[in-house]
Parts: C-alpha cells; structure tokens; sequence
C-alpha cells in the first residue's frame, strides 16, 4: 500500500477530517506535520461528531497517531482534547499517541500577543483565530521558542522562560497595553502539563522511519488549505506555516522518496473565513443557501464561512504547487436542488483573461470570475453508494471539475457521516 498526504486545495475547511478518517482504517500510522489548534477537523461517525485540533483524525479508528515536530503544540488543549475524547470511550494513551520532542509550544504570551495584536490593528486584521500560532511560528524562527522536550527539565525550561519572559512581558506591557505575566505561575503550569504529556513524548522521525522500514503505511493529514500557505498562499491573510504537501518532509522528518501519492480535498464549492481576497464569493442568496445548507461554520472559531462557486484557477495552483495524484470532493450535497451551477475557469483582470493564480493580492482582490454554467439537480444524494447512480447532471458537473484540473477524482462525500462515501479509487491502492 500507498504512503499518502491528504491535504486541502483551498482555503481550509475542505473536509479533511472525513476523508483522513476513512482512509485511516487502512493504514498503521496517521501523522499531523504543520499547525497548531488553529485547525478544526470535523468527523461524523454514526451520527456522533467528533472535532479535533491537534490529534490527528485517525485516532478514532484506533491507530496509532503522531503529531510531528512541525506542529506547534498547546499543551492545555491538547489535554482538554484528550480528556474530550476519553468521555466519548476512546482513550488517548502513549501506545496510540506520540509527539514530537521537537514540537515547538505554544506559550501563554504567544496567545496574548496575538490577540492584543489583532485588536490593535483594527480595521486592517488578518483574522487570526487569536491562538498563539503566529508568535510561536515566529519565535520558532528567531531561535527564542520553547520544545517539548525542553519542558522536561525543569532547570533548562526556568532558564530559559526567565530570559524570553522579560522581553514578552516589555512588549505585552509597553506596546500593547496588556498585563504581564507571571513568571512562577507558568513555570508551575507548565510544569504539570509536562508531566501528563511526558510519556507520549519521542523521536517521532525515528519512529515513522522505523515504521516504514517495516513496511507499514502512513497518511500524513495536513491542516488548513492550500492557499493559506506561509509562502504559496493569499499573503498576508494566511496561516504561520507550509500548508502544501512539500512540507511533510520537513515538519514530519521523512524523505521525498517515501512519498507516493498526494490526495487533495476540495470542496464543490469554495468557502473562506476571515479576511483576504475571495473571487467566487457569492454575497446573494446562493450564497446564504449555501451557507446555511453546509452549515458553513468555523470548527475552531465559530465564525460563518464566506461562500462562492467552484474555482479551478485556484484548483489548479494546488494540483501544481502539491503535485497532487487525487482529488477527494467534499459536501457535493449541498448543491443539490440548485438550478444552475457555476464553475469559475478562468479571472477577467482589466481586460484580459487570466489562467493562473496571481501572486499579488491586490490583482486578486481586483479579479472577476469567469463562469460556465451547468445545470444543477433536485434531490438527496446522500445514500447514493456508487459514481454511476448519481443524477446524470451531477456526474456531468464532477467531469467537467476533473476536466478543467486535470487530475481524477478519487473520492466523492455525498453526506457528512463517515458512511455517506462513494470511493471511486482508493488513493492507498487497496
């Protein structure tokens, strides 16, 4: 079998859970490589929905899940998490948990300072979740983060809180105008989160190495989308880090050759939240239906999802930039009972046509889409088991989308439950 990345071709919330929950019964191990709690994957097994943040989705299926040294981990919601979990039977344990001693964590003033930051900004906000993930990221950077396994050692972690603490507490206080924080509080904090978190700790390269040596199968689940990618996506409104699939070698520690397949997942429409250029967005009626039928709502913030027609300008800059070999569409119920379709294949820019994504945010805010229209069908789809039985009108729409980018699609969600799945080809060559 296949080693796999799943990863978004948008701007998140493409339905990654669903599909990395799925696809999970097949293989050994399910790896998280970037992010942090400011991602939200919904599953809904039975009827039951399940959301997690930092545990990846495979951990309803009992396999044993990594979270890789390019996650930034908050150890309170984590442990909220797991502690979530176990209420609903599912126990969280070293045997079916590992982190990455290299993870980067996410501190109080990380959080703080991202929030102080939004609010004084204003007008010109990015729209971050407000989670800490940015000033870790950046920290990270700049050689001043704290690891896991620096928590362990309660000398090297006091040391080294007492350095950084004294700068973030001169810019908490003095620039944003927020109280500062109180040295012995986090240490003590901190000190027992460590404690609860110290036996899922390891070398997590390592173990995914070994794993593979002996033939198992992993699946790399990727967090947000395709275009809030720290250097591909709609810069500045993007998230801290290398959202595309190229990222796995890097914030899961293994090489390029181990990769053989990369499954994107879109949805059959597109949705955005927070701010930054949308082309397709929909500020009508279509777009409220949508928006209600989908229940296009954050999993981490809440927030109302913008919503737009399908856009394969975008669509293709992902099959591009990820090297995808698959395509899992997502929600293509809740098109159902639409008169019309629209799919946007290419952006008018002051006169011209253009193909590809521009770079520049400003071309991309000025942008109008340019439409085909198919028509649309009436009726549920969600019991629908097989390609063939859905309404000729809605396989129509699914190859003129497999037409316009390229790459086939080998998954479709016809219902949110983990049930509601027409598997076209398995991306793990079962």
């Amino acid at each position: 079998m296949a080693n796999v990345v799943v990863v978004g071709t948008q701007w998140g919330d493409e339905g990654k859970g669903k599909i990395v929950d799925m696809l999970a019964e097949d293989v050994d191990l399910v790896v998280r490589f970037q992010g942090g709690n400011n991602a939200g994957h919904t599953m809904v097994v039975n009827g039951k929905t399940f959301i997690s943040h930092l545990i990846p989705s495979g951990i309803l299926r009992n396999k044993k899940c990594v979270i890789g040294n390019g996650v930034v981990v908050d150890p309170e919601v984590l442990i909220e998490e797991m502690e979530g979990l176990g209420r609903y039977g599912i126990q969280v344990t070293a045997r079916n948990l590992i982190i990455s001693e290299r993870a980067h964590v996410i501190m109080p003033y990380h959080k703080a300072i991202d929030r102080g930051r939004e609010e004084r900004t204003g007008a010109r906000r990015i729209g971050t979740t407000g989670r800490g993930i940015g000033p870790c990221y950046e920290d990270k950077a700049a050689r001043r983060g704290i690891r896991m396994i620096d928590l362990l050692d309660a000398h090297t972690f006091t040391e080294h809180l007492a350095s950084v603490l004294e700068e973030k507490n001169f810019y908490l206080q003095g620039y944003l105008g927020i109280e500062p924080l109180d040295p012995q509080a986090v240490i003590e904090r901190y000190g027992q989160l460590a404690q609860k978190l110290a036996p899922h700790l390891a070398d997590t390269a390592l173990e995914i190495e070994r794993a593979m040596a002996k033939g198992l199968t992993v699946l790399f689940e990727g967090a947000q989308g395709t275009h809030l990618d720290i250097d591909h996506g709609t810069y500045p409104f993007v998230t801290s880090s290398n959202t595309v699939a190229g990222n796995v070698c890097c914030g899961a520690g293994v090489g390029p050759g181990r990769i053989d397949g990369v499954l994107g997942t879109v949805k059959a429409y597109t949705t955005r939240v927070g701010q930054g250029p949308f082309p397709t967005e929909l500020l009508d009626e279509v777009g409220d239906t949508i928006q209600k039928k989908g229940s296009e709502f954050g999993a981490t913030t809440g927030r109302r999802r913008r919503c737009g027609w399908l856009d394969t300008v975008l669509l293709r800059s992902s099959v591009r930039l990820n090297g995808l070999t698959g395509l899992a569409v997502t929600k293509l119920d809740v098109l159902g009972d639409l008169e019309t379709l629209k799919i946007c294949t290419g952006y008018e820019y002051r006169g011209d046509r253009l193909e590809e994504f521009p770079s520049d945010g400003k071309v991309l805010q000025a942008c109008k889409p340019v439409y085909e229209s198919l028509p649309g069908w009436s009726g549920q789809i969600a019991d629908v088991c097989r390609l063939e039985d859905l309404p000729k009108t809605t396989r129509a729409y699914l190859d003129r989308m497999e037409a316009l980018v390229g790459v086939p699609i080998q998954i479709v969600s016809v219902g949110p439950d983990r049930q509601q799945t027409i598997v076209v080809q398995n991306p793990l060559g079962v």
